[in-house]
């Protein structure tokens, strides 16, 4: 009970700082004490924060179509990767295959962290350029690959690294738009664009592919991220920036309990969270529990799922935790991933996908957040929140060729029943590092 009441007042201390900062770039240093809800050096002042308004609601719309063509082509892997194991690529196992969407995850939140620097010292233009322009000149190389090396290239180097310069941009510019709990609503909408994005690129792709071959279906999705990532050129504006630009990395965070368990805790999670994604449809298939047709629709209802995960659990985050919200989540996701061991039938794989969307949506939009909470300090924020993420992607990195791996070797059941633990167990990780946070809190206090 002591626990619970620790993590609760706690977050609530922390909702402004949460609403002031990007979940990542944000220079803390920027910020004023809590008391008075100012931004240094006359940066703005939280009377002048519009909280609303066309120009504001249009960053939102900005940053929607940045996660739409981030977090969304990530999601939307699973499409490509089915497509490559049954066509060019079939030579290739399972896991090798993998590292073209995994190596894509892990350049969008490595480079993400890199180059926040950038974003706080004013080119944030030239990243929104230079990232468009990755994603689509990726997208359409990738439609004339016909080798793994070439794919390699195109659709893993070239898209994360643009994905990489759009993330930061996307979590950074509502914190200055938006304050206290109206941040929460704005994020929760912006991050609702991935899964948008990670339903409707696998449908156009399956839709397409059959009719007009892989190259023109990939150009069509070339052409949709152009459009909307346009939009997000045209509507995003950054209004302030931090007055003081943020250090790259702390060596002191790796000495705080809280925070070592909390990342190591987030990577063991997304070491499993993706496999659903990548695999439900070969499972599908493998298995004829459903006609091929619909098959290439399961990871379009995962995605769909995933949209109101994002915004949901946001919205009760706000009121009762952080912490509270993400472990259980990460414990169903983890029981979820085991019942997939036993969804033999149509009805029940649709059943199982829709609510693995949901619950595991909310893993992407809470867990940077978690590093904001239990940072001891304004100053370290933005950087210890890179360090993480960059730390945390590995398990992006190294997840789906780990379970391709154990596919191709042992089959389904121990790649589902590899999901399910990393969940399971990141749950355990992050449990505790809620226990050494409030410990910490209490200490504090006393």
């Amino acid at each position: 009970m002591s626990s619970h009441h620790s993590d609760s007042s706690s977050f609530s201390s922390s909702e402004k700082e949460v609403a002031d900062f990007s979940v990542i770039e944000l220079n803390a240093d920027s910020l004023n004490s809590s008391s008075n809800s100012s931004i240094e050096n006359g940066v703005c002042d939280s009377d002048k924060i519009p909280n609303g308004g066309l120009v504001a609601w249009l960053q939102v719309l900005g940053a929607f179509f940045l996660w739409f063509n981030t977090w969304g082509l990530v999601n939307a892997f699973g499409s490509f990767g089915t497509y490559y194991a049954l066509g060019p690529l079939r030579d290739y196992p399972a896991s090798t295959i993998a590292w073209i969407g995994s190596i894509q995850a892990y350049l969008m939140l490595f480079a993400g962290a890199l180059t926040g620097p950038l974003f706080d010292a004013g080119h944030f233009r030239i990243l929104l350029i230079v990232g468009s322009s990755l994603i689509v000149v990726g997208l359409m190389t990738a439609s004339v690959s016909t080798e793994l090396w070439q794919v390699m290239l195109s659709q893993a180097f070239a898209v994360g690294l643009g994905m990489g310069c759009l993330f930061s941009p996307s979590l950074a510019i509502l914190s200055t738009y938006f304050s206290e709990k109206k941040f929460f609503v704005s994020m929760g909408l912006a991050a609702a664009g991935s899964g948008l994005g990670g339903t409707i690129y696998p449908i156009v792709f399956h839709t397409l592919e059959p009719r007009i071959g892989f190259g023109s279906a990939t150009r069509v999705i070339a052409f949709i991220a152009l459009g909307t990532l346009l939009v997000s050129n045209a509507v995003l504006r950054v209004r302030v920036l931090p007055a003081q630009k943020r250090k790259i990395f702390d060596t002191t965070a790796w000495r705080e309990p809280a925070f070592t368990v909390y990342v190591i805790g987030s990577m063991i999670a997304f070491l499993g969270t993706w496999t659903p994604f990548v695999y439900i449809e070969v499972y599908a298939l493998s298995y004829g529990i459903t006609s091929k047709e619909l098959a290439f629709y399961l990871l379009p209802i995962i995605t769909a799922g995933s949209i109101f995960g994002r915004v949901g659990p946001n919205l009760i985050a706000a009121r009762i935790g952080l912490f509270n919200v993400v472990v259980p989540c990460l414990f169903i996701t983890g029981s979820l991933a085991f019942c997939l061991i036993f969804a033999k039938t149509q009805a029940s794989l649709i059943a199982v996908s829709c609510l693995y969307g949901f619950f595991s949506g909310s893993i992407v939009s809470i867990i940077p957040a978690l590093g904001v909470f239990i940072s001891p300090s304004r100053a370290v924020i933005g950087t210890r929140i890179g360090m993480a993420c960059a730390t945390i992607g590995l398990g992006m990195l190294a997840g789906t060729p780990i379970s391709g791996a154990i596919l191709t070797r042992y089959g389904f059941t121990a790649t589902w029943a590899f999901s399910g633990a990393a969940a399971v167990l990141g749950g355990c990780f992050l449990a505790a590092a809620r226990v050494l946070h409030g410990g910490l809190t209490l200490r504090q206090k006393l």
